[in-house]
């Protein structure tokens, strides 16, 4: 008997239960995804997306990795945003940080971690460009807890850098970035009020001529 049973076991039970409060739930989601929402988030399994904003499966679509990062030779988070973008024409990217992340400490902490170092070294570039602002906090769980919202606040300008944001504004589509830092404490979102709908919102030196 395989060891991972009561994963197939929780799976029935979990389809059976979706069944009967909706008996056509799969039929419709077979058919057809039609998210209004991309998730960028950490692959922490403390940070499950959908459970956090109350979403059934077809309502948002996800991409995760270590620390919700969007770098711009991530090929594999770019292909993301831009299904998103312009195959599910999603209105809204969150960038969702979160509280105690194990990758901002790993890159706060300056310690070896092996190949990942080189991932992380995008989150000491956010550090060592915020220093003083990180320095000028006595606690350290406050300097890290900064530096989480930070790294959210640097990811939703990346992700308005790419061609794939500014091409959807130049032909008019709705789309908003946002980001956000959920607490592992208390189960709630905090919203960084870093916005941006638009191009005008970007510095000049990232504008891409459409």
């Amino acid at each position: 008997m395989s060891r991972l049973d009561n994963l197939f076991e929780n799976n029935r039970a979990w389809a059976e239960s979706i069944k009967t409060s909706d008996p056509r739930f799969f039929e419709k989601l077979a058919a057809q995804q039609t998210p209004e929402y991309l998730w960028i988030g950490c692959s922490d399994s403390r940070v499950p997306a959908n459970q956090i904003v109350g979403l059934l499966p077809g309502e948002v679509f996800v991409h995760r990795n270590v620390a919700n990062m969007v770098v711009h030779t991530d090929f594999n988070c770019l292909t993301v945003l831009q299904y998103a973008v312009e195959v599910l024409r999603v209105k809204h990217v969150m960038v969702v940080g979160h509280y105690g992340c194990g990758g901002v400490r790993a890159a706060y902490e300056d310690q070896v971690n092996g190949l990942a170092d080189n991932w992380l070294r995008n989150i000491k570039d956010v550090r060592y460009r915020h220093n003083a602002e990180l320095e000028a906090l006595a606690d350290e769980d406050e300097r890290l807890d900064l530096l989480c919202e930070l790294n959210v606040r640097t990811q939703v300008a990346n992700v308005c850098h790419t061609t794939i944001a500014q091409q959807a504004w130049a032909r008019g589509q709705e789309l908003a970035v946002h980001g956000w830092v959920y607490s592992l404490k208390d189960g709630l979102l905090k919203d960084l009020d870093c916005d941006v709908d638009g191009p005008e919102q970007i510095a000049d030196a990232y504008r891409v001529d459409p």
